[in-house]
């Protein structure tokens, strides 16, 4: 990969565009944008300079790159699965460290191993595992021998998610129901309204009907 090409990987990330985005732009394959960044300091810290330096002294010494542990998903892999949870609707950060819980072992992480891993600012995580906690898809457990917080993701957590999701769109139906009635349910606007409430409210509790009765599925 030339220089121009990785001052183009970091102009786009800088843009805020996605790694599939990036390598159109510069007609390479998703999974050589996803490797060069992940080998050079990750998204936050990815330097165009350094990343050329650091290519051009592992091709002069022939360094290999280390081995993946056995059953450790690729670099690729795991991209993927964070721009399906972007495209879902998660802010970048997020997904990934969302995406890392996912594939931790025990589904546990400290902040300060977030942070670590993902080479970003305790602040990004927290913003972060905040929006997870809030949502529903991590808990947070409290280490009282350590003084710290622990971030648990469960098979329980999709339940919770959906729950809360619902919640939340059920509250936009009752407010839309409520809207048609301040207009008027005699005038078009008011119509509009109530047959978006009407909508809302019945897809909700069908979403939480069907989330309760496979509940039995994540057990």
């Amino acid at each position: 990969m030339t220089q121009q090409e990785r001052q183009r990987i970091a102009a786009g990330l800088a843009d805020g565009l996605s790694y599939a985005e990036i390598a159109r732009r510069i007609d390479r394959p998703t999974s050589t944008i996803s490797r060069e960044i992940a080998r050079n300091s990750g998204q936050g810290g990815y330097r165009p300079q350094q990343a050329h330096r650091a290519s051009v002294q592992r091709a002069r010494r022939g360094t290999p790159v280390p081995p993946r542990a056995a059953g450790a998903p690729s670099d690729t892999m795991e991209e993927e699965i964070i721009e399906l949870a972007v495209r879902s609707g998660l802010p970048r950060m997020t997904a990934r460290v969302h995406v890392d819980l996912l594939l931790s072992e025990d589904g546990r992480r400290t902040a300060a191993e977030l942070t670590r891993r993902l080479k970003v600012s305790p602040a990004s995580v927290s913003v972060a595992v905040n929006f997870l906690v809030q949502h529903g898809y991590v808990r947070r457990e409290r280490d009282p021998r350590r003084r710290r917080d622990v971030y648990v993701v469960d098979d329980d957590a999709w339940y919770h998610s959906i729950v809360i999701s619902v919640r939340q769109t059920l509250e936009s139906a009752h407010a839309s129901t409520a809207a048609a009635q301040t207009y008027g349910l005699d005038s078009s606007v008011g119509q509009r309204l109530a047959k978006v409430g009407a909508f809302l409210e019945q897809v909700s509790l069908d979403m939480l009907e069907s989330a309760d009765r496979c509940r039995d599925l994540l057990a």
